[in-house]
């Protein structure tokens, strides 16, 4: 059950018309009171009788008892309340015990409170009512409304369970401001699926994702193609901004523009400047990295750095935590932008998604998101990745590693009783989940037809050391389809100096595997990262092209575990 307060108004008259018309698409039907604060209240829905002008006067009396100088300026108080799409039809009795219970929680009409506030409930479709009040009591006195919005939300969440309705996750006040009635229906005329507001949110969020400073990011807005405004002041800097998209224009055909905070809470410019902040007890020298020179190469530092800030979600503070997670919004808002084409719905999902948990009430302590913000960094300048080769095979290892990271935000905010936001984030593992296979089966095919063609001697010989490694999920790994995969990748880092079993031993070391719905999926890329192999495997001419020589099974050559000559060159 969802209660939504509209913005207060100054005809009484205007709103009563609007709920008993016909609507804006004709989506009003048998429109009707089902409560009110008396029950002689006229209903010009169901009495030939009423009027629109009686229940208004009705309503308007305390307010018009006033002197006009003592009267509010916005006197109209509006309350929808809508039931969600999986729950079952309730009957006016139900929907006028709804209403009763919201005007009582929100403080327009305590129970028991003879002189409080006048209200009425008109029901015009089978999911939602609408009350509306006025905002003097019959004693003449404002009613107390502090916070009436969230109380409304917490009477929601009681009433679900009384009714045994859908359970709405409770917000925290830092969600972005939903679109209005008005610029969905503008939107709806115009034959768009989104409104203006989101579609400059997800502008201004990805413009802004890796990001190195303030000039870049108004570049990236303009490149956008958005209209932007700065806010100066007279010392010449930059106070605010607002953005608005070309085609979206007002009744007198001017630009609707919208400032940064009310796409969302975390795009003001004071809120963004703070993501360019050294914060003082984050390291001041970071490590020196080697320039990007392709998407592949963004792509490895990206899983590097989502590894790193994973330790960070299991072992750091709330405020770096929170700062952890902001970032890798960027950093999945950078991925979206700059995946192949047969991957990048479901991550612009991923990162649509992600939004809602990059943000709570925990302030995020800047400085400590370097290396994700510098990976959303390198994304963004790499260019568009191709969906073959290196770059394919890299993607899905650094979906499969955000994978664990969103995971763990997930985990986190759960922890934090933050319901939405751990909702989010798990979408958004979902997402990420439904983008793998896309990025992930070339190589692994491939993986697939090397790890197939070894001789039986070999695949004994690397079952023996996941057996070894993994005695409790060896059983379950020889038998997922992913296992030829990771077969050949435990024979290419054999043949570049590494120990298999130590080599399984360590990865598995690193986090728990046992909760990875493809335990060989998750081995594959975590070998090849830690033995630093190409995420692409070399195929059968590309070997031949490098001069690589057939490694002998075990038992056939006194050469077993010796390096092989070329294995510089296959390491890259």
């Amino acid at each position: 059950m969802i209660p939504r307060i509209h913005k207060r108004g100054s005809k009484t008259i205007g709103l009563i018309r609007y709920l008993y018309g016909p609507g804006t698409h004709e989506e009003h039907t048998d429109p009707h009171l089902v409560a009110a604060f008396d029950p002689l209240t006229p209903d010009p829905g169901r009495d030939p009788q009423a009027t629109y002008g009686q229940l208004q006067r009705l309503l308007d009396q305390p307010v018009n008892a006033l002197l006009a100088d003592r009267r509010p300026k916005k006197h109209v108080w509006h309350l929808s309340v809508r039931a969600s799409s999986e729950d079952p039809m309730l009957s006016d009795d139900d929907w006028a015990a709804v209403a009763r219970r919201m005007v009582a929680a929100t403080g327009i009409a305590p129970d028991g409170d003879d002189a409080a506030c006048r209200w009425a409930a008109v029901r015009h479709a089978d999911d939602h009512i609408h009350i509306i009040a006025t905002l003097v009591r019959d004693d003449g006195r404002r009613p107390r409304l502090h916070n009436e919005a969230r109380r409304a939300q917490t009477e929601a969440r009681l009433i679900e369970a009384d009714y045994g309705l859908r359970r709405i996750t409770p917000g925290d006040g830092t969600a972005a401001k939903r679109p209005t009635s008005a610029e969905r229906h503008k939107t709806e005329r115009r034959g768009r699926q989104r409104t203006p507001r989101e579609e400059l949110r997800e502008a201004v969020r990805r413009s802004v994702a890796g990001a190195a400073g303030e000039e870049e990011f108004f570049d990236r807005l303009g490149a956008a193609g958005l209209l932007v405004r700065r806010r100066i002041a007279p010392s010449g800097d930059t106070l605010g901004y607002t953005v608005a998209l070309p085609g979206d224009r007002n009744g007198k055909g001017e630009p609707v523009f919208y400032s940064g905070s009310k796409l969302a809470p975390d795009l003001s410019l004071p809120r963004i400047r703070e993501r360019w902040t050294q914060n003082p007890d984050a390291p001041t020298q970071q490590p020196a990295l080697p320039s990007v020179t392709g998407p592949a190469s963004a792509l490895r530092r990206t899983t590097t750095a989502a590894w790193r800030a994973l330790l960070v979600i299991d072992h750091g503070g709330d405020g770096v935590i929170a700062a952890q997670i902001a970032a890798t919004g960027e950093v999945l808002d950078a991925l979206a932008q700059t995946s192949a084409a047969h991957a990048r719905h479901e991550l612009q999902a991923a990162a649509t998604a992600f939004e809602r948990a990059s943000r709570s009430h925990v302030r995020a302590v800047r400085g400590h998101d370097h290396a994700l913000r510098r990976a959303a960094r390198d994304l963004v300048h790499s260019g568009p990745a191709l969906g073959r080769g290196e770059d394919g095979a890299a993607t899905a290892m650094a979906i499969d590693m955000l994978v664990f990271l969103v995971t763990a935000a997930t985990h986190w905010h759960a922890r934090k009783h933050h319901a939405q936001q751990a909702e989010a984030a798990h979408q958004a593992a979902a997402h990420l989940c439904a983008a793998y296979p896309a990025a992930a089966g070339r190589p692994m095919a491939l993986l697939h037809q090397q790890g197939s063609r070894l001789a039986p001697s070999w695949q004994h010989h690397h079952a023996t050391a996941v057996r070894h490694a993994l005695p409790e999920l060896a059983d379950r790994i020889l038998a997922e389809p992913g296992w030829p995969a990771l077969a050949a990748t435990l024979h290419e880092a054999r043949n570049t100096g590494h120990n298999p079993t130590t080599l399984l031993t360590r990865a598995a070391a690193r986090r728990e595997l046992g909760t990875a719905e493809r335990v060989s999926d998750v081995l594959v890329w975590r070998l090849r990262r830690m033995a630093d192999l190409p995420a692409a495997p070399q195929n059968s001419q590309d070997r031949r092209a490098d001069g690589a020589h057939a490694v002998p099974a075990p038992g056939h050559s006194t050469r077993i575990g010796t390096r092989p000559a070329n294995s510089s060159q296959r390491r890259r």
